[in-house]
């Protein structure tokens, strides 16, 4: 068969693909892009990441009954249409209904049964058992000292204005600010940072465009590392604490999916890479509280209505508190280690004992859930709750005996408020708000306000933004949907740096301060992430 004849066009198509190919080779580009791919791939960071063994499958106690209508089964339809039992209450006036409960969920949980990774968790208790041994921050003396001792804690810096004849004292050294320290007077600043008394945790300040604001930690020197970042969880996260412990570095996280998470940043196992993973709930975790003096155990609260505390020393996950409605926050005053604190359905707070096992006063604070509940460092008789109704209260536990208590001060907002924080002073309430604000409130009567502008639009897939407060009052620190990290100067009333990185590859929403170790902020990501800087 003789071959087809090529036509000019096809002739002249493979002239030129011939061509293109010499020159191809003569410029090494197909080496060269090899070479770049290569590369690539080794500069991806192996992260940390969870281990889970296979799902166990639980046989339910009773057969299950498929649900069929009776238009299936050849049957009339009823006409007589819902129950008024069956028809729902205003929203705003009634509670919100946790998840159903099964048997296995309404008891105590073991460590065994409730560990859903590979390996063990022996690690993990003898870590808990070792610093629960040790003194820590949680024994505070008899004279609680409106919850900040001298001895214990970092003195904090108040910036103050300047008087002439101090401006003329500090001439020589250029700065235009003095720091006020409550125990030892006025003190100057000096050219290396900020020099308050004998506190040696002051080692820098934050500039931007000339203008410095005192903190105890520069923020310039938080950098992320590699064996800092870890996938601890699936799903979103909801909470995240430190174990507020200076000897070990270990993240407690809760989830969506109602998993606990320990990730213990000190661990030396190579085999689960100090991540404990456990499933102790049934809905989205809304509390995480360590115990007063004893840091073995842990508070956990949860959307199915559960509270449940983790003892290490019995390796059991005990229940505290069940109801049928949705519990939201969760806390505990700093001095009263006997008493919880927690949200419950649409505005309702509940005083639980935990020695008696007995709800101790139940009040209707607000119209709407409340988000978060926190206790002011210098008077724990003073309290913040958040609320989706759009408000921040301010209540005194004093004069709150009445069946219908007052708040001392409603902080209003346009929409759902997120998060109240108390500052580590006392003297400031940060709120955060879906009306993309960052409220900052001061003065004696927490009367002076500022408004930070904010996106705080989040979406569904990613927990809401809450602001905290770094380690002293002069930093906020919330995420933003850049994926960076937002440090806010609310004497500034503006942001003033920014964390980024190239590790961070999800938006960093849940965040918290390392209460013991200054310069070390962990965040959480709706990915099931966690970020921790250090300063150097």
């Amino acid at each position: 068969m003789a071959p087809e004849k090529l036509t000019e066009y096809e002739r002249k198509r493979l002239e030129n693909i011939k061509r293109n190919e010499e020159m191809l080779a003569a410029l090494k580009v197909h080496a060269k892009a090899s070479d770049l791919s290569a590369a690539s791939k080794r500069q991806r960071v192996e992260i940390k990441a969870y281990k889970v063994s296979p799902q166990k499958k639980y046989k339910p106690e009773t057969p299950i009954v498929l649900r069929r209508s009776l238009r299936t089964q050849g049957m009339q339809p009823d006409s007589k249409g819902l129950s008024d039992h069956s028809v729902a209450s205003d929203p705003k006036t009634s509670k919100s209904v946790s998840p159903k409960k099964s048997s296995a969920m309404t008891g105590p949980l073991s460590f065994k049964n409730a560990y859903v990774e590979t390996g063990t968790f022996v690690s993990l208790v003898d870590a808990f058992l070792s610093v629960a041994k040790k003194p820590h921050f949680g024994e505070i003396k008899e004279e609680f000292n409106a919850s900040l001792d001298y001895e214990m804690k970092p003195k904090v810096g108040v910036i103050v204005p300047v008087k002439e004849d101090e401006v003329r004292a500090c001439k020589d050294e250029n700065l235009g600010f003095v720091i006020k320290d409550e125990f030892n007077g006025f003190k100057t600043c000096k050219d290396e940072g900020l020099s308050v008394g004998s506190c040696d945790l002051i080692k820098g300040v934050v500039k931007t465009e000339k203008i410095e604001v005192g903190s105890c930690v520069d923020i310039g020197s938080l950098t992320l590392k590699p064996e800092n970042i870890a996938r601890i969880m699936p799903g979103r996260i909801t909470q995240m604490k430190f174990l507020p412990c200076s000897d070990v570095r270990m993240v407690v996280a809760g989830s969506k999916l109602g998993n606990i998470t320990f990730w213990n940043l000190d661990s030396q196992q190579d085999e689960d890479n100090g991540i404990y993973l456990f499933r102790t709930h049934l809905g989205p975790i809304s509390g995480i509280v360590t115990q007063q003096y004893c840091l073995s155990k842990i508070f956990t609260s949860c959307y199915d209505g559960l509270i449940r505390l983790m003892d290490a020393e019995k390796e059991v996950f005990d229940l505290v508190y069940s109801s049928e409605y949705a519990v939201f926050s969760l806390s505990q005053q700093p001095n009263n280690v006997n008493t919880l604190y927690f949200g419950e359905g649409q505005g309702g707070l509940n005083i639980w004992d935990v020695r008696s096992r007995k709800s101790a006063t139940e009040w209707l604070l607000h119209e709407a859930r409340i988000n978060t509940i926190d206790f002011n460092p210098r008077n724990p008789n003073i309290m913040a709750t958040s609320s989706t109704d759009g408000t921040a209260c301010i209540w005194d536990l004093r004069s709150m005996a009445t069946d219908k208590p007052e708040p001392t001060k409603v902080l209003s907002h346009k929409r759902a408020v997120h998060s109240a924080y108390f500052s580590p002073s006392g003297s400031s309430l940060a709120t955060t708000s879906f009306d993309d604000t960052i409220g900052i409130w001061s003065g004696v009567n927490f009367e002076n306000t500022a408004m930070i502008h904010h996106n705080n639009q989040t979406g569904r897939w990613i927990s809401s933004f809450r602001a905290i407060w770094g380690w002293d009052d002069s930093c906020i620190f919330i995420g933003n949907m850049t994926r960076t990290v937002e440090v806010i100067s609310p004497a500034q009333r503006r942001s003033v740096a920014t964390l980024q990185s190239p590790y961070i590859s999800a938006i960093p929403c849940r965040f918290h301060a390392h209460p013991h170790q200054v310069g070390t902020l962990a965040g959480a990501t709706g990915g099931g992430q966690v970020y921790v800087w250090t300063s150097d």
